[in-house]
């Protein structure tokens, strides 16, 4: 068995690697590390079947189940690959950042573009940019939309919560509107408990007068 697995594993991780341009150095790729990640698991897995049917063959089962797993891992990473591709194509010149933690996907959406201080109501020139966001959403729809609001500090807390709760309900009502089932969409509003600069500052202020959504893949 330990030989079969970390045969697969071997490889696994010379098939997640990739060259950098800029350095020439070898370095593990988004979608090859999840690939690596889900063979593990899938070979850890096989090895319990391979040994509970009986059969005593381990090893079979973890090469097995390292394949199987690798597709799975391989295939979330390489989809939030292109869906993230497409997010930076769209949202390009907009203000709209896009981050990546992983399989997950985050649009930073500071309130220079999203709403006025003290307001709940989009701006009239940020549709467009939402328009583009819901584009994209329903050509990748194998992801649930974390709509979380946030505020600055100018108010009390328990009306910032609420205030925070009115955004992300406005933009997930807007995406709503836009095709994207309700289904998909969870609004959250956090208020000015998770502020990303300085409150001392209007320039400060309206990078925490932001909305985030956030997209993690549908676990299958």
């Amino acid at each position: 068995m330990k030989k079969l697995t970390l045969a697969a594993s071997a490889a696994l991780i010379l098939a997640a690697c990739t060259t950098n341009p800029y350095t020439g150095e070898r370095q593990a790729s988004k979608t090859g590390r999840n690939a690596a990640i889900g063979a593990a698991g899938g070979a850890i897995a096989g090895a319990v079947i391979g040994n509970n049917t009986g059969g005593g063959d381990a090893g079979k089962g973890a090469a097995i189940g390292a394949a199987v797993g690798a597709l799975a891992g391989g295939g979330i990473g390489a989809y939030q690959d292109r869906q993230e591709a497409r997010l930076r194509q769209e949202l390009a010149s907009t203000g709209v950042r896009v981050q990546r933690d992983g399989n997950n996907i985050t649009l930073i959406m500071p309130g220079n573009i999203t709403f006025a201080s003290n307001q709940s109501e989009i701006r009239q020139d940020f549709y467009s940019t939402l328009n583009s966001v819901s584009k994209v959403l329903a050509e990748y729809d194998q992801t649930t939309v974390l709509v979380q609001g946030h505020t600055d500090s100018t108010g009390s807390d328990s009306y910032n919560d609420q205030l925070s709760v009115r955004r992300a309900v406005a933009v997930g009502n807007y995406l709503n509107s836009q095709g994207i089932p309700a289904g998909r969409i969870d609004a959250q509003g956090y208020g000015e408990r998770q502020p990303i600069a300085s409150n001392t500052t209007e320039q400060g202020k309206a990078q925490n007068r932001r909305v985030e959504i956030q997209l993690v893949p549908v676990q299958g």
